[in-house]
Parts: structure tokens; C-alpha cells; sequence
């Protein structure tokens, strides 16, 4: 004999049958979890060497192991790619770096739905010091990355041309302001030096001048570049109100409140008060120069104190926690998806 429910208990049979319909239908689909694929590529470059260039982008396959010398941070190697009208968004390292001097930065992106394109500057890399201060030959060769991933990159079709933004750290802070339209104006070089020669800049090009050809030609831009972040952005007294004044894209600036590499007021403050716009700008108290870099590895940490080291009570890996949330937000915002 089946039991008899009360009315109560009727009711409160249906409410839940009903309840479980109304979440079954309203309820979003729950979507694959995104992980970072990555891939290294040879960038053809009508002027020189091919270029060297990591890849990092959304993809649903399981990051399996980190990528060499990229501490322990995993991503999925060669796996397909996930999504389509991808926003793209190009890295530019600082003097003497590599393509994964921001990996935790860019895996971030590729987790947020953007395809990251980082480049080793041919000839200012951490194996090649041959062109360090031909600063005309950084920007372009972020254009030469942006033609290749747009057109000849195998996904390009997967790519929305009109959502590009530009990363850049120190003398890559520079080159994604100079490619977004800034100019550099080197007859104030001189000046400064003269006054400042102990400033590592000075002491950079004391030890190695700018190749004459390097000076010779226009500086490069690429209007496809619609936001741009710039960290601890190098030569920034350089820059003019009126060098800076073709800049249109939105800007997120970035300064370290100890930098001892390039000193304030020269630099990041410098280039904020020259944005024909109000930039949004950010000061990290007690980081040093190099903690916009990726945390260190313990063996990365041993062979590189330098680059590795924080000041003591800085905690670089909580700051770039912080970091990475708001450059992912700053282009999730400024590369939205807009229909003409």
C-alpha cells in the first residue's frame, strides 16, 4: 500500500519538480574548460633573420606540462585552437629578453579567449645584443608579427582583425607606444645624459650608439593596434606632447614605485604627461623594474638574481595576480567585440 502524502507534502513535491525544470532551462550551458595551447613559429622577415615568436591561445585540450623554460606553468602544446574572431594582442619584451619574458601574462590572455603572439626582437634579445638601441627596427618589427598572424598564421581566418592590442615592458613599453603612433624625439637623448650619466639608459647607449641607418628612416605604426598596455615604458623623456599626440587608442601605463633601472620622473611619469589622453594609470608601490617580469622558477632565481630578486616585504607573484586580473580586463574592455 502506497503511503498517502498530506497536502504539504504534495506541494512541496511539486515545488521542487518545478524547480529542478525552471534551473534545467534557464540554467547557461556549461562551457569546456579553457586551458593555454602553445607553439613556437618562425615569423618571415623581409628585412632580416626570421623572427622568433611564441603563441599562446585558448584551446579546450588539457594543459599537460609547462613549456621549457617557463617555470611550472602548463599549456598544451600544438593543441587546436578554440573559438573564432579571436582578438589578437602582440608582446614586446624589454632590452635583452626573449618572447617569454611574460608567460604568466600571456597565459592569462589565452585563458581569457586571446590569441598572444610574443616576439624576441632580432637583435636585442638575451643571445643577441647586436642591434640593442636600434629602437626604429622594435616597432617595426611588431608590425611585421601583426601582417604574419592576420595573413599567413595557419588560424589567421580564426583571428577578428579590427580587435588588435599591443603588450609591451621597458624598451618593448616604448615600442608599442611608437607603434601605436608615438614618436621618439632623440634630440633630447643627448641632454639627459649629460645630466644623467649613470641612468641605465645613458650607460646603454654610451656603451653601444644607435647604428646611423637606425636614425635615418621613419618611425613605424600600425593603426590596426586599438589598446595598448605599456610597463615601465623606457626613453619616456623622449617623448613629446606633440610626438605623442597621434596616439588615439586607449592606454593602460604602468610604473614601478622603486624603479632603480629607469628612474621616475624620467620615464612612465614622463610619458603620462605627455598622453594627449588620460591613460589609466597605475603605480605599484614598492616594485622594482624587473617585477613586471614572470615570478621566477628556484633555478631561473639562482642563475639571475637580478632579474629575479624584489625588494624585501614585495611579494612579486601576489602583484602579479593583481597584474595580470587588470591587463586582462583593460583589454577584454578595449577589444570588444563591435560591429561596423
Amino acid at each position: 500500500m502506497r503511503p498517502v502524502l498530506s497536502p504539504l507534502a504534495c506541494w512541496l513535491k511539486s515545488a521542487f519538480f518545478l524547480l529542478v525544470l525552471m534551473l534545467s532551462i534557464s540554467a547557461p550551458p556549461v562551457r569546456a574548460q579553457t586551458s593555454a595551447g602553445f607553439q613556437v613559429i618562425q615569423v618571415p622577415d623581409p628585412q632580416g633573420a626570421p623572427i622568433e615568436v611564441g603563441v599562446w591561445y585558448p584551446t579546450a585540450a588539457s594543459a599537460a606540462a609547462p613549456a621549457r623554460g617557463m617555470g611550472d606553468w602548463k599549456v598544451a602544446t600544438d593543441a587546436p585552437l578554440m573559438g573564432q574572431d579571436l582578438p589578437l594582442v602582440v608582446l614586446s619584451h624589454g632590452n635583452g629578453g626573449w618572447f617569454g619574458g611574460h608567460y604568466d601574462t600571456a597565459i592569462s590572455l589565452a585563458k581569457a579567449g586571446f590569441v598572444v603572439a610574443a616576439l624576441t626582437h632580432t637583435g636585442d634579445n638575451y643571445r643577441d645584443q647586436s642591434r640593442a638601441t636600434d629602437l626604429a627596427n622594435r616597432p617595426r618589427q611588431l608590425r611585421v608579427l601583426i601582417d604574419y598572424m592576420l595573413a599567413d598564421w595557419p588560424q589567421h581566418d580564426r583571428l577578428d582583425p579590427r580587435r588588435v592590442g599591443a603588450f609591451g615592458f621597458s624598451a618593448g613599453g616604448l615600442t608599442v607606444l611608437v607603434a601605436a603612433g608615438g614618436e621618439l624625439d632623440l634630440t633630447r637623448v643627448p641632454v639627459h645624459c649629460r645630466d644623467y650619466p649613470t641612468h641605465f639608459d645613458c650607460r646603454l647607449l654610451s656603451l653601444q650608439p644607435p647604428p646611423a641607418d637606425a636614425l635615418r628612416g621613419p618611425w613605424v605604426h600600425d593603426a590596426r593596434i586599438k589598446a595598448v598596455v605599456s610597463a615601465a615604458p623606457a626613453l619616456g623623456y623622449a617623448f613629446t606632447a606633440k610626438s605623442l599626440g597621434n596616439i588615439t587608442a586607449p592606454v593602460q601605463l604602468w610604473r614601478a614605485g622603486n624603479d632603480q633601472i629607469l628612474v621616475d620622473p624620467f620615464h612612465a611619469t614622463a610619458v603620462l604627461n605627455a598622453l594627449p589622453g588620460k591613460p589609466d594609470y597605475r603605480v605599484v608601490a614598492g616594485a622594482g623594474h624587473y617585477d613586471f617580469l614572470t615570478p621566477c622558477a628556484p633555478d631561473m632565481a639562482k642563475e639571475l638574481p637580478d632579474l629575479c630578486a624584489s625588494a624585501p616585504g614585495f611579494d612579486r607573484a601576489a602583484f602579479h595576480h593583481t597584474f595580470n586580473a587588470a591587463v586582462v580586463a583593460f583589454f577584454t574592455a578595449n577589444l570588444a567585440l563591435t560591429h561596423p
